[in-house]
């Protein structure tokens, strides 16, 4: 049986890790949870069916709001608080393999204190490589822990790998659905609405990542972490737009031959395969590809023009400095904006090219170099964006 932590219980992927979890309760036992402010309820009741020995939540005030409603049961259960609370959570000593689901920049320090404590990280949170990946890969052998992603297209690429290295790769094939506005011309994505851009072809997910598959900077920041996880230089991942989102990434080899993985568009199997790694094991909540219902699949290239997001990742995916830290958070603070109906959807991209313009880059970053740029890149972006507001 496998001990496992969550970051980020409450949101998509930790409800999706639950799911598996409770289809295959022999296999799997929860030690700690950790969630954040917006769902108590529903964290109450996973403590209560998973039964955790810990669980953070961001404030005081969440926690004691926990407490009331959990009541009097549980009391063995510890609740913690804080940014240090999701570190105890990460490395917490029981915990075999941590899922690291949690969304952004707040995903690095407690990814890092699960790799310091030799974990096997099930990593959701592609912020942790796109803005760290120079300090994170490293620490890996030091401390003798894993990363297996949960990203379906890194899934896929590590699954298409099977045992090979990078020296064996030609190229990485990282696909796209293109989102929503694939076939929209740019004039129409002018005028974008947040409800446009909100409605996914294929994937339910979150507001945040649904609006970067829109514009396009999910993919970008896929080919930073695709760069640090498989140890393979930008020029050599090249994105397919691949509309049915069946083919979920693919590996071209020296030889020329195309090594792919196919399934229907849900997350429940990567986390699969991530928490069950390195073994295969039959699926009770995974559904079932069926080719012929299928019928086609098509490919396409992307256009780098239409989606300026997808070009300013690829242009700092090999930089081994700040510059991605500053792209990811000033990235962050711009969909926040617009979700927010701020700024307009191509604004987007306008923000993020003016703070990467603004920025001087550290060469050689520390970890706390790298939060120092994080931080810098929110405060210039919100100095931005609340200007033109006002």
């Amino acid at each position: 049986m496998k001990s496992i932590s969550i970051l980020g219980s409450t949101g998509s992927i930790g409800k999706q890790t639950l799911d598996i979890v409770k289809a295959h309760q022999d296999d799997f036992q929860v030690v700690a949870l950790a969630a954040g402010s917006n769902n108590l309820s529903l964290l109450k009741e996973q403590i209560e069916f998973f039964k955790p020995s810990l669980v953070s939540v961001p404030g005081a005030k969440e926690a004691k709001k926990l407490q009331e409603l959990l009541g009097t049961k549980n009391s063995a259960l510890e609740i913690d608080y804080g940014l240090g609370a999701l570190d105890l959570v990460a490395s917490h000593s029981q915990a075999d393999t941590v899922v690291s689901g949690v969304v952004g920049a707040l995903g690095i320090l407690p990814t890092a204190a699960a790799i310091r404590a030799g974990k096997t990280v099930a990593l959701a949170n592609k912020e942790t490589l796109v803005a760290a990946g120079s300090i994170i890969m490293p620490m890996l052998q030091k401390y003798g822990a894993k990363i297996v992603p949960v990203d379906s297209e890194h899934s896929a690429i590590h699954q298409s790998l099977n045992g090979y290295s990078n020296k064996d790769v030609k190229r990485i094939l990282l696909t796209a659905s293109g989102g929503p506005f694939r076939t929209w011309n740019k004039e129409q994505i002018e005028s974008a609405t947040m409800d446009d851009a909100l409605k996914h072809p294929n994937w339910s997910m979150g507001q945040k990542i649904t609006i970067d598959s829109a514009t396009l900077m999910n993919k970008g920041l896929e080919i930073i972490e695709a760069r640090w996880l498989f140890a393979i230089e930008a020029a050599r991942i090249d994105v397919l737009v691949h509309p049915q989102s069946i083919l979920h990434s693919a590996v071209e080899f020296i030889d020329n031959s195309v090594v792919g993985q196919l399934g229907v568009p849900d997350m429940h199997l990567p986390i699969h395969y991530a928490l069950y790694f390195p073994e295969r094991r039959t699926s009770l909540s995974v559904p079932l590809l069926d080719l012929i219902k299928i019928g086609s699949l098509t490919f396409e290239a992307p256009d780098y023009e239409k989606f300026p997001c997808l070009r300013l990742a690829k242009e700092v995916a090999d930089d081994t400095g700040t510059a991605a830290a500053v792209l990811n958070a000033a990235n962050e603070v711009a969909v926040s904006c617009f979700l927010e109906r701020q700024i307009r959807f191509v604004d987007i991209a306008r923000y993020i090219e003016k703070v990467l313009d603004l920025h001087q880059k550290v060469a050689r970053p520390s970890l706390d170099d790298i939060l120092e740029a994080d931080r810098w890149a929110r405060s210039i972006s919100n100095e931005l964006i609340g200007a033109k507001v006002r």
